[in-house]
């Protein structure tokens, strides 16, 4: 998912987990300067990869994916906005909950996921209904598509997240907004 001129003199890759509570802070960090002062000049562009680290990241992420180039930043910006509260929720999860999130079919376990966060919500707010965002929860394409991306960033050697390329280098130390854009400057 790229946000941006696909073109742009400098590219920044960004590997996140939609679990990763330091992705969510880098995000709200991050969202205001790179939405208003580098990507609509068009020499910066954001590639968001994803590295998926459990269940509840999957299911965000088919989510995300689902929602297409033209929703994808509304749905992205969404669950990493609201993580705290979801996140909060998976903490007082019951025995029954944390049953239906691991076993069964991986559609149903990603859909009782998506119920107890409330990413349906955030889905309506896209314009995804249930039965829509219940499709993309079943595509086992994107699924295997995401978890092939997660693959190739640790083959790379993308070993946690927030992690950054930057015009397709690898940023050792870089996991803060205030780190990265030091970085963009220098490329500018």
């Amino acid at each position: 998912h790229i946000i941006g001129n696909p073109a742009a003199q400098v590219k920044i890759t960004e590997f996140l987990s939609y679990t990763c509570s330091h992705c969510a802070d880098f995000h709200k960090e991050s969202e205001g300067p790179l939405r208003v002062a580098y990507v609509p000049g068009g020499k910066v562009s954001v590639e968001v990869q994803h590295l998926i680290r459990d269940p509840a990241d999957l299911s965000a992420a088919m989510l995300a994916s689902c929602a297409g180039p033209a929703k994808f930043y509304r749905v992205h910006n969404a669950i990493l906005q609201k993580q705290a509260t979801w996140i909060g929720l998976m903490g007082q999860a019951t025995s029954v909950q944390k049953q239906r999130w691991s076993t069964g079919p991986v559609p149903q376990r990603l859909q009782a996921i998506a119920g107890d966060f409330g990413f349906y919500k955030i889905m309506e707010s896209a314009g995804f209904n249930r039965v829509a965002s219940n499709r993309c929860l079943a595509d086992e394409a994107t699924a295997k598509r995401l978890l092939d991306q997660t693959d190739a960033a640790l083959k790379a050697g993308v070993s946690g997240t927030p992690s950054f390329m930057l015009n397709g280098q690898l940023l050792g130390d870089t996991h803060d907004w205030k780190t990265l854009e030091a970085e963009i400057r220098k490329q500018i």
